[in-house]
């Protein structure tokens, strides 16, 4: 089995997901956009990750390696492959499947809560009914047309989506660590603008344990959904 992450900027990493993939047995890529590494062929992979980054999926004049990666997105999602994708990644998959990327009403920076959203789909991931998750995104998008809403949070109404059988996107970050969320802060510190919906860096890293062993349970659980979706379970 071989998951291939796409990463955006250094700090962010996959967190807690790369200890899943290793204790599931997959082999591990990567493409390292910002460094302008290559992409592989979508043959070539059997879980997609696409991680987030301080860019917009809008921004393919700044960062012209956008076009591409959209691309062999759409050619993964396309030849059925499993795919997670994580704040931007989220928002990478909404645009290559025709939606509209745009400013949220307010930035959603810290640990805030999001709640499922009711369907009558038993075929598709399902949220708890209660999660507290850190979120770091001043964007959000339309669902993409055929997508069942999954999430939502006060902030912002679309915090979840799946489309089709296997492929997932969450505008939040269930992989966190301390570690990687201490680089948020530094990384991205100038997006903790005062806001009704932004914490301080110290609300934001002082939270106890229990909120990472939380998140990385919640991550593990979407994981195991889409592995199961694979063609070689």
């Amino acid at each position: 089995m071989r998951a291939h992450c796409l990463q955006h900027a250094p700090f962010e990493g996959m967190g807690t997901i790369e200890a899943w993939l290793r204790n599931k047995g997959y082999g591990i890529t990567a493409t390292l956009l910002d460094a302008g590494d290559l992409l592989p062929k979508a043959a070539e992979v059997d879980l997609l990750i696409i991680m987030g980054g301080p860019m917009s999926v809008n921004d393919e004049a700044g960062f012209p390696w956008l076009v591409p990666e959209k691309e062999f997105i759409r050619g993964v999602i396309d030849a059925g492959i499993p795919v997670l994708g994580v704040c931007l990644g989220a928002q990478l998959i909404a645009d290559v499947m025709g939606s509209q990327i745009f400013p949220n009403a307010t930035s959603e920076i810290g640990w805030y809560p999001i709640e499922p959203c009711v369907h009558d789909r038993p075929d598709v991931f399902c949220f708890p009914d209660e999660a507290t998750v850190l979120h770091w995104h001043g964007e959000t998008f339309d669902l993409p047309q055929g997508a069942v809403h999954l999430a939502r949070s006060a902030a912002c109404t679309n915090q979840a989506f799946q489309w089709g059988p296997a492929v997932i996107g969450l505008q939040f970050h269930l992989e966190v660590t301390p570690d990687v969320l201490k680089a948020f802060t530094v990384a991205c510190a100038a997006e903790l603008q005062p806001g009704t919906f932004v914490q301080t860096a110290e609300q934001i890293l002082g939270v106890t344990a229990d909120h990472f062993r939380a998140a990385e349970c919640l991550m593990g659980t979407v994981l195991d959904y889409l592995h199961g979706k694979g063609s070689y379970a």
